[in-house]
């Protein structure tokens, strides 16, 4: 599976990412987020989405662990990953970019904006590593 998570880059950067080497992906509190979350196995290619004025997507991570019970959560329920970095993009790919192109006319990214974690079809992933190849 594929995926895509999102986070405001003055939160957690994809360049933080990248110096840590390895990120609990917690936190996650939406339904829907967690049960793609869950769904989660390592191996599993991340894109990763700056939120905010950015709105783009600007690199690829790897589930590193599957889903546990997450750490912050007193109830028990919430899961989080692992996720390391694979490469940034050499071009972000914006979500106005996205939502030009009629491929993402059913992406979560487009369909659902608020939504943290979704999953990206293979037509979807092929689609925006073509755009971020683009000068």
């Amino acid at each position: 599976m594929r995926w895509l998570v999102k986070e405001e880059p003055s939160s957690y950067s994809f360049a933080n990412l990248q110096r840590d080497k390895l990120t609990n992906w917690a936190g996650v509190r939406n339904p829907l987020a967690q049960q793609h979350l869950r769904a989660m196995k390592p191996g599993d290619r991340v894109f990763y989405y700056h939120t905010g004025r950015e709105k783009a997507v600007v690199g690829i991570a790897t589930v590193a662990t599957g889903p546990r019970p997450d750490p912050a959560d007193a109830t028990g329920k919430l899961q989080m990953v692992e996720l390391a970095p694979v490469q940034r993009l050499k071009a972000p790919v914006t979500l106005a970019a996205i939502k030009a192109d009629p491929t993402f006319a059913d992406f979560a990214l487009v369909r659902i904006s608020r939504l943290s974690v979704m999953p990206v079809t293979d037509l979807e992933w092929a689609a925006i590593e073509a755009m971020s190849r683009r000068p």
